[in-house]
């Protein structure tokens, strides 16, 4: 059950304003309220007043006039301001993983998690601030020196997907932070009041810091205003968005019109291969929380199950009698492996696959039903689904943000079953369990997975922070969070020093004038 005095410690009203420009609040209140529903229970949490356009332009303002001061601030600077919000979150991970649990339904563990995954980032871009390297260039010009620098870009805009409400805004903003880019946060309009706490928790670093407001801004609104004047605004160099692909399309289509960049983490579509070699005792655990973690509402989520013939029926009698011990019930209480879907548009959308997954010959083997009676009053809660599918159908070619597997029997050698996990049009993460190397190389190699995340003996989701994050195809191409994913924050330039005493042209051209 949740506690209303988290609410209170982290700075949530009954009523929210939704602009901030870190240490100031708009009051606009004739926008539009949105009331804020747990999935959990039904019951309403808190209402922010959406932003008006007015706001908007005074944030922007704010973020302009703060980028002047914070890109000449050291990029060590900047990071201790980076590891100082780190620190507070600190403080506030229980209290803020559980608000994240009860606004968007995921487990408890999943809302600390998350969390954690806010400090580890935070973390991290501290030790890259001292890191933002450039390469040095042997000049084919005698007494010439050349290289590469980075530079800090502008205003990152951070449009967040509901189920991860606060930590792949840290992806990005902790990053563009360090590299000397201030931050401009769109939450998802179902799961606003996470992204109002954690505006609340930085803000005290700033004010500590006499940072200037603009720094880290928020803005809440609809995608048809606000969002689409961040993506149409020539003063915002990057935006990084996380969403379905339709809404990708769009969006890297007007960016593109103005020559803006983009970083696009789009639809998924992940598998897991099954080989004869595999350890189950290893990969069924695997396999059913990549299935059914944050009720299927990752990105990394695994959705097709590729099975070898030969161990097809010891996979899924050991599946069907994994998810019929799944505990699904209130995310808070952490003895529960399941929680709800995010509202009841959720629960239709998984219906309605599972609908279309029938007619077009699939079985469902086990769950699909929605749960009603006590404690699934807000009608959100749905039983894990098991189908037996092929890979053709095509709704199992489509990204159904619900926790549906689709069991898929391959009968041949390991690049059959490549081609079947390669066969859609997402890319983003992907999977193998085997004990076989030969089989491991093949589909690492590069003739092998097509994903930007591949993975051996490790599921699909559950991504760790140092490593760059996104895929390739309909996922969109981008890359957040690790590795040297910071570079698409900064603007590169090439810089030649000549240090002699004349003047020569590269490629040996001559210009010689009295």
């Amino acid at each position: 059950m949740f506690d209303n005095k988290i609410l209170e410690i982290l700075g949530i009203k009954e009523k929210n304003y939704g602009m901030s420009t870190g240490l100031a609040w708009g009051g606009t209140t004739d926008q539009g309220e949105l009331s804020i529903v747990s999935p959990t229970n039904g019951q309403p949490i808190a209402s922010v007043y959406a932003a008006s356009e007015a706001d908007y332009e005074t944030m922007v303002g704010k973020a302009q006039e703060a980028f002047l001061y914070w890109r000449k601030m050291p990029a060590p600077g900047r990071g201790e301001i980076v590891r100082q919000i780190g620190n507070k979150l600190r403080e506030f991970k229980k209290p803020l993983g559980s608000l994240v649990s009860y606004e968007m339904g995921k487990s408890l563990q999943e809302g600390w998690g998350e969390v954690q995954e806010m400090i580890d980032i935070c973390d991290f871009a501290v030790g890259l601030s001292r890191q933002l390297y450039g390469l040095t260039m042997h000049s084919e010009r005698p007494s010439h020196r050349m290289y590469d620098q980075y530079h800090p870009l502008g205003i990152v805009a951070a449009i967040s997907a509901f189920n991860f409400p606060v930590a792949v805004w840290s992806w990005n903003a902790m990053i563009a932070a360090v590299c000397g880019d201030v931050n401009v946060w769109k939450p998802a309009s179902k799961v606003p009041l996470t992204a109002i706490a954690t505006q609340n928790i930085l803000s005290a670093v700033l004010k500590e810091n006499g940072i200037p407001e603009g720094v880290f801004n928020l803005v809440v609104g609809s995608g048809k205003t606000i969002g689409e004047k961040i993506l149409n605004d020539r003063r915002i160099p990057l935006v990084s968005l996380t969403g379905s692909t339709r809404v990708g399309k769009h969006a890297a289509g007007v960016i593109a019109g103005r020559l803006g960049r983009y970083i696009m983490e789009l639809g998924g579509n992940n598998a897991i291969i099954i080989t004869p070699s595999t350890n189950l005792k290893m990969a069924i655990p695997s396999v059913v929380f990549g299935a059914v973690g944050t009720a299927g509402q990752r990105c990394t989520t695994t959705r097709r199950l590729i099975i070898h013939d030969a161990v097809y029926d010891k996979v899924k009698t050991s599946l069907v009698k994994a998810y019929g011990g799944l505990r699904i019930g209130d995310p808070l209480d952490e003895k529960n492996h399941v929680g709800p879907l995010i509202d009841k548009s959720a629960v239709t959308s998984c219906l309605a696959a599972l609908e279309n997954v029938k007619k077009a010959g699939g079985n469902v083997i086990f769950g699909g039903e929605v749960l009603s009676g006590s404690g699934y009053e807000s009608g959100c809660y749905v039983r894990p689904a098991l189908v037996e599918a092929e890979n053709h159908y095509a709704i199992v070619q489509e990204e159904t943000f619900a926790p549906i597997l689709y069991l898929i029997r391959y009968t041949g050698d390991v690049n059959e079953a490549i081609d079947i996990q390669n066969g859609v049009q997402q890319g983003l993460s992907s999977a193998i369990f085997t004990d076989s190397m030969k089989e491991a190389e093949a589909f690492l190699s590069h003739w092998g997975s097509d994903c930007g995340i591949a993975n051996v003996n490790i599921g699909t989701s559950g991504a760790e922070i140092g490593g760059a994050f996104g895929g390739e195809k309909d996922t969109g191409g981008g890359r957040e969070s690790g590795s040297d994913a910071w570079k698409a924050y900064m603007r590169r330039q090439t810089n030649t020093i000549n240090f002699g005493d004349s003047p020569p042209l590269a490629q040996g051209i001559r210009f010689d004038i009295e």
